[in-house]
């Protein structure tokens, strides 16, 4: 995957840092049914939520 351009609402590193442990251990009780991992990184998933919710974007957009 190529490197993406950066937003002003992505999240830091310390940022993420706080709140990764919190998403992981949240991710890690809700398994897929399929054991599908995810097509995406959760830190990508989070800054989309976090562009989206700035910028007002529809979620088609991202």
């Amino acid at each position: 995957m190529s490197e993406r351009k950066s937003y002003p609402s992505d999240l830091s590193d310390g940022q993420w840092s706080l709140i990764e442990p919190v998403i992981t251990a949240w991710k890690d009780r809700h398994r897929s049914v399929s054991g599908h991992q995810g097509a995406y990184a959760m830190r990508e998933i989070v800054n989309a939520i976090l562009y989206q919710g700035r910028t007002g974007c529809q979620w088609a957009y991202l």
